[in-house]
């Protein structure tokens, strides 16, 4: 059976607008929503512990099928990979207490999911992300 082409826009590596603000280095991507350098939101991304689970990881990632899902675990929040279609991926997400879905091609979604390779290391630039990450939890209320 034939796939049906999916024509919804998606982030992809040679897109026009920069959506990649970049990778903190706790591995959350941080995007522009749609290329907007005003609302960027960071998400969650892989983690891991070896590279064995690292392998296992982009290969269960690799194998997605269309109407598959994949789990990626994180100590304080999990979150799900959707495979749309052969080049289309969605992770869920929330923008002003709204969900959405991200949409990625198979070659950002998975160069992305690189980054989790314990040797791995975000650029220097990319270490104020982190900093960002840690200043808005200061900015949430304490659950009581």
């Amino acid at each position: 059976m034939i796939q049906p082409l999916t024509l919804s826009p998606r982030y992809r590596l040679d897109d026009e607008s920069p959506w990649l603000e970049g990778i903190d280095p706790a591995r959350n991507y941080w995007i522009a929503v749609n290329g907007d350098a005003t609302l960027k939101v960071a998400i969650p991304g892989l983690f891991v512990c070896s590279c064995e689970q690292w392998k296992q990881s982009i290969l269960k990632f690799r194998s997605l099928q269309a109407g598959e899902q994949m789990d990626l675990v994180r100590i304080s929040s999990s979150l799900k990979i959707y495979c749309i279609s052969s080049n289309c991926y969605a992770i869920e997400g929330e923008i002003a207490g709204a969900t959405v879905w991200h949409l990625f091609d198979s070659e950002s979604l998975d160069s992305l999911l690189m980054s989790a390779h314990p040797d791995w290391q975000c650029a220097p630039t990319d270490i104020d992300l982190g900093r960002q990450m840690l200043s808005r939890s200061w900015e949430q209320e304490a659950v009581a």
